[in-house]
This record gives C-alpha cells, sequence and structure tokens, in this order.
C-alpha cells in the first residue's frame, strides 16, 4: 500500500514555495492558481495520444530560438500560481535553471472530463493575465482546436477547427493541425 504524505497547513494560501516540498513521483500533477492547490490525476492514454502527437508536429515546425516543452513543467508567472500547460513553447533565451517565470509564446491545454472548466476558465483567465502570447484548448472527445492570440491583454479567438478541419495556426509560428488526427488510433 502507497501512502502519501500530506503537508500540514496553516493557511490555504500557497505560494510557488509550498511546492518543492510535494512527492514528484506520485503520478499526481500539483498547481496553484491564485494560492489555491489543485491536484490533478495523471491524464488517461487519449489524453497522453493527443499531447504527444501534437507535441511532435509543434517540434517538426519549431524555429531555433523557440522550444518546444510538455507537462510536467511549471510556469510560474508570480508567487501565487504555478500551472503546468499540456505543452507549451517558450523562447530559448527564457529558459533557467527553475521554472519558467517570462510570459510563454504558447500554452496548449488537452481536455479532460476533470480539467474542462479549469482549463476554459481558470487557465485561460490565468494565462492572459500572465501575457501568454497564445492558447490552444484541444478537445479530444469532439475532436476539435479552439485558438487564441492575445490583444491587448484579452484574448481573441483568431481559429477554431473540428474533426478534419485543418486549422492553420500562425502564432507563435506557422503550423497546421487537424484535430481527428490528433486522436486516431
Amino acid at each position: 500500500m502507497t501512502t502519501m504524505a500530506v503537508m500540514p497547513r496553516a493557511t490555504d494560501d500557497w505560494t510557488v514555495d509550498d511546492l518543492t516540498q510535494l512527492p514528484e513521483d506520485d503520478g499526481l500533477r500539483y498547481e496553484l492558481i491564485d494560492g489555491t492547490l489543485i491536484v490533478s490525476p495523471a491524464p488517461n492514454f487519449t489524453h497522453q495520444r493527443v499531447a504527444r502527437r501534437l507535441t511532435l508536429l509543434l517540434e517538426e515546425a519549431c524555429p531555433p530560438h523557440l522550444e518546444v516543452f510538455f507537462a510536467p513543467l511549471d510556469w510560474q508567472p508570480d508567487r501565487r500560481n504555478s500551472l503546468e500547460p499540456d505543452l507549451l513553447v517558450v523562447a530559448k533565451d527564457d529558459l533557467g535553471d527553475g521554472p519558467i517565470t517570462a510570459p510563454l509564446r504558447l500554452a496548449v491545454e488537452v481536455l479532460s472530463p476533470s480539467s474542462r472548466l479549469r482549463d476554459t476558465k481558470l487557465k485561460y483567465a490565468k494565462y492572459a493575465e500572465g501575457g501568454v502570447a497564445s492558447y490552444w484548448i484541444v478537445d479530444p472527445a469532439e475532436p476539435s482546436l479552439v485558438a487564441y492570440d492575445l490583444h491587448d491583454g484579452q484574448y481573441v479567438e483568431v481559429a477554431r477547427g473540428a474533426s478534419h478541419d485543418a486549422v492553420t495556426l500562425n502564432r507563435p509560428y506557422p503550423v497546421t493541425v487537424t484535430p481527428s488526427s490528433l486522436v486516431s488510433h
């Protein structure tokens, strides 16, 4: 039987420093949104298939000054927020030894039943607030993709596609995504 250590808390207001005391190898994803700890289970195989295929598409088109990463990798825009997008694109100049703190060029979330509301509302707002240039939401259940670009601090929908639609996106760099190809067996 596996037991998980629980960190005693005198407050519910978590900071990024508290995350260093949580286990790294328990299969759970730990994120902070406005000081509230969010714990998510490991993703299912469909989620992982979509994330892997999208990573390969993004890698193939990625220019040399940018780099593609996948979760778990923390983006910490401030001390009370630590998010782990399923995929992210960051400027190589913004990489250091610790978590990424500079605005991302792209954050991608692959929806799952347990993350749908968080990804479409909470993370959507936090990514915009943190200056993330582009945000894509991929829904394996439909399959579909909705892409947003940040303009004057607000996200504007720039593309939407479902099933066999070829969705061509220009930010952070040109790439074409066909949602059905991300989920097919």
